[in-house]
């Protein structure tokens, strides 16, 4: 390898599966390849739903060992969730999902405190029943000293440093997206003791060397700097939307569709709060204005449910189904829950007096419809809540395997769609830690050799998107 080539290992945990990629830069090159890809299954105890950190954790350090030799580890994973650390630095107890039921009616509570407004006025995230700041009122925190959300977690495990990374923390709701520190005030109304959280960091900064006990048993040769990046999955894939100027959307496809608009500061007003945008911060000064959608979930759940058929061929049979002859809100919190997912679609669609969806490919094409009008419904709004208009939506992350959902969301949004990277999250990751080792320059050029090093597939729009706002219309009114 070159020396002017460097690698770097991207640890990238998702809702379902874990992976280790490594990503080797330099000045013209950007390659990545997967070390090692493992399962993330939840764990339902007498409790609640928790995760099995200690496997994720067995999972990093066999990426880091499949990976060899690295210049630097870097940590994404999903947001809001969190362990919490006794005096001595011990783990209490398994994080609890963001699915668990033990937030139902906290909002509510929280509410009575602080109005709904205000608090989206002071930190500008959107409401969902699992947020963070809802999680801790729910908790009990008696002999907590410390709380690291999942990437810092892990992080520490690795180096033995505390840190809380910026894009993930705010993804809390006890954040303040104008000044991108602790919301003090809210804190304070609620009761949560900010003391818990470790200092700030940003993407870049240094978050420690692997310990020798890491490196004993991923056979890696000191010092192995581990970089904060940024840690909530999300904002690293927002790093590797490969656009250039301002005029862009974006749609973040996985377990999750997280569709919206990168800003250089945060929409605060009560009809950005009632279409339930959020405001969370991303590299170098900006803000991801976006909309959390419940995204591939749906489809997977279904096919789990029906026993892990041939996607492939799933799809090709959704293709041919008749478009939009029933959608779903993807965004309803009813289909939040794991299990009976085909059951729930045919309820939700009977319920609304739309053709109830029977086969697969039926159940699948409602699916893959709704969501492409989430996307539009997305779009749309926030071009006008933040005053952005937009030429063309990139739509990076899983979903861009899924070509029939591409095509689809560029026909409901009426705009081309360039659909790359798969792995996003990773790239962006990478990148982070390619540019605090100063090879890499700014977010655009980072950019600029994401466009030239990595596939990308372009979709045009077809047909009119009349269709498309006679079924948002409909959906509306059920």
């Amino acid at each position: 390898m070159s020396a002017s080539v460097k690698s770097y290992a991207a640890v990238d945990l998702g809702a379902s599966s874990g992976r280790v990629m490594v990503g080797r830069v330099g000045p013209d090159s950007l390659e990545l390849s997967e070390a090692h890809r493992f399962a993330n299954r939840p764990v339902r105890v007498p409790e609640g739903l928790r995760w099995d950190i200690l496997s994720l954790y067995g999972g990093v350090l066999d990426g880091l060992k499949a990976a060899g030799q690295v210049d630097s580890v870097g940590i994404d994973s999903w947001a809001v969730d969190y362990g919490l650390l006794d005096a001595d630095g011990a783990l209490l107890g398994n994080p609890v999902h963001y699915r668990d039921s033990r937030t139902e009616g906290v909002a509510e509570k929280v509410w009575a405190t602080v109005p709904a407004p205000d608090l989206y006025a002071a930190t500008g995230l959107q409401y969902a029943p699992f947020n963070t700041l809802y999680q801790l009122v729910a908790d009990q925190l008696a002999g907590a000293r410390r709380l690291l959300l999942i990437p810092d977690l892990l992080t520490y495990w690795l180096t033995g440093v505390q840190g809380t990374e910026l894009t993930n923390a705010s993804t809390t709701q006890l954040i303040d997206p104008r000044t991108r520190g602790w919301s003090y005030d809210i804190a304070e109304r609620v009761g949560i003791d900010l003391e818990l959280f470790a200092p700030l960091r940003q993407p870049g900064d240094p978050a420690g060397l692997l310990r020798p006990e890491v490196l004993e048993e991923t056979g890696l040769r000191g010092p192995v700097p581990v970089t904060a990046v940024g840690s909530h999955d999300t904002a690293s894939a927002v790093a590797a939307v490969p656009a250039s100027g301002e005029r862009f959307a974006y749609i973040c496809t996985g377990t999750w569709s997280l569709a919206g608009l990168e800003l250089d500061r945060p929409v605060l007003t009560e009809e950005s709060r009632a279409a339930n945008f959020t405001n969370e911060l991303g590299l170098d000064g900006t803000v991801r204005y976006l909309r959390n959608i419940m995204g591939l979930w749906l489809l997977q759940e279904c096919v789990r449910a029906w026993g892990d058929p041939d996607l492939g061929e799933l799809l090709r049979e959704a293709a041919k189904v008749p478009a939009l002859r029933s959608v779903v809100d993807a965004g309803d919190a009813v289909f939040l829950a794991p299990g009976r997912m085909p059951e729930r679609i045919a309820e939700a669609c009977r319920a609304s007096g739309q053709p109830v969806p029977a086969s697969p490919a039926e159940v699948t094409r409602c699916i893959l419809d709704s969501l492409a009008l989430a996307h539009r419904k997305a779009v749309e709004e926030a071009q006008r809540l933040a005053d952005h208009p937009v030429d063309v939506v990139y739509v990076v992350g899983g979903g861009t395997r899924n070509a029939l959902l591409c095509q689809l969301t560029a026909d409901a949004c009426g705009l081309p769609v360039v659909a790359g990277p798969t792995e996003a999250a990773a790239l962006g990751n990478v990148l982070v830690q390619a540019r605090a080792h100063g090879l890499v320059g700014d977010l655009a050029g980072g950019r600029e050799l994401l466009t030239r090093t990595q596939p990308l597939t372009r979709y045009e729009p077809q047909g009119d998107t009349a269709r498309w706002r006679e079924a948002q219309t409909r959906l509306a009114g059920a």
